[in-house]
């Protein structure tokens, strides 16, 4: 019976005048990726709420008008904390030039 009901009803065949006009992802470049437009507005809406510019990057802040604790908190700390956790996980005999060699080392990484 199964065969009976699968020849009653055959597939149609596609007709070539079904096929869309024009290609998907041809007017989006970043379908293929997955990046729906959709997906682009939530993104842009991320970066703007965030405060980030067009590149995911933070906006120069004019450092010399910031309160101390700012200005601590976004040029010195990121990299002196993490040279405080290598420390003291290492242990070094001389752990003062070990954290300034560190924090030579390692300034691009967190240079504005």
């Amino acid at each position: 019976m199964a065969d009976d009901q699968s020849q009653a009803n055959p597939t149609p065949a596609p007709d070539n005048d079904q096929v869309p006009a024009v290609t998907p992802g041809l007017e989006n470049p970043h379908v293929e990726q997955g990046v729906t437009e959709n997906i682009q507005k939530i993104i842009a809406a991320e970066k703007d709420a965030l405060g980030l510019d067009s590149q995911g990057r933070r906006p120069k802040v004019d450092l010399q008008s910031l309160p101390t604790r700012a200005y601590l908190d976004q040029t010195v700390v990121p990299v002196l904390l993490q040279g405080m956790s290598v420390l003291a996980k290492e242990r070094p005999p001389n752990p003062i030039e070990f954290l300034a060699a560190f924090l030579l080392k390692n300034k691009k990484q967190y240079d504005q």
